[in-house]
């Protein structure tokens, strides 16, 4: 009997250690992905303001499909301090994945908009083509590409400490690293050889990027809210 009790209590504390751990590794987390929020969202305002002044829809579009990871990283991050600040809380309770769940659909519902407004004007871009200012728009495109390997860099993590939302954000990050990079491509080809029609290209790529991933974000997240369930 002594045996089980002792055994029941080692056990015990082998779980109270490895919850204080988790919460550890969550306030790490947490603090990691505030800092890609606010470095991804400087970007951003950047990315869109410079690619309306440069005429570049490849740096606007990638600028606006920036904004998908400032969404997805802000619901990391809130995700993140919602469960620190409410876990162990007497009168008041919450289903975080429902709340994650209602931010997402909201925000895939306005990036759907955006992502549509920018395939319009890169069209009519194509039809009309104007006068980009490349160079300026190639520096921006790459100080987004610096900022989104210092993001990858801030949210990398080891594999037994990490959980759903922290390898999320770091697939986001990656992600649009390589849209990034596209960007650039783009603007260096049709700096080099006057090509203004190939930045149009890119941006249309760009927000078929962005419908792609808000459509995705409205289903999960729309399954989440009514608890959709495929029956057996």
């Amino acid at each position: 009997m002594g045996n089980k009790s002792a055994q029941e209590s080692h056990h015990s504390q082998e779980e109270q250690t490895h919850e204080h751990s988790h919460r550890d590794h969550s306030h790490h987390h947490e603090v990691k992905a505030r800092w890609v929020v606010f470095l991804t969202m400087a970007t951003m305002l950047l990315e869109i303001g410079f690619g309306y002044y440069s005429n570049s829809m490849a740096l606007t579009a990638e600028g606006w499909h920036m904004s998908t990871h400032v969404f997805a990283m802000g619901l990391t991050w809130l995700a993140y301090f919602f469960t620190r600040k409410y876990a162990n809380h007497e009168k008041i309770y919450f289903d975080k994945h429902k709340l994650l769940a209602l931010s997402g659909f909201s925000s895939a519902i306005v990036l759907q908009i955006i992502a549509v407004i920018m395939v319009f004007e890169s069209i009519q871009r194509l039809i009309n083509p104007i006068s980009i200012k490349f160079n300026e728009a190639i520096y921006v495109a790459v100080i987004g590409l610096v900022v989104n390997g210092i993001s990858a860099k801030l949210l990398h993590h080891d594999p037994e400490h990490g959980d759903h939302n922290i390898r999320s954000a770091y697939l986001h990050v990656l992600a649009d690293g390589l849209t990034s990079i596209t960007a650039i491509i783009a603007l260096f080809v049709g700096l080099l050889y006057n090509i203004n029609w190939l930045d149009a290209i890119s941006g249309l790529i760009g927000s078929v990027v962005i419908i792609a991933w808000a459509i995705q974000l409205i289903t999960g997240s729309g399954f989440d809210l009514i608890d959709f369930q495929r029956k057996e």
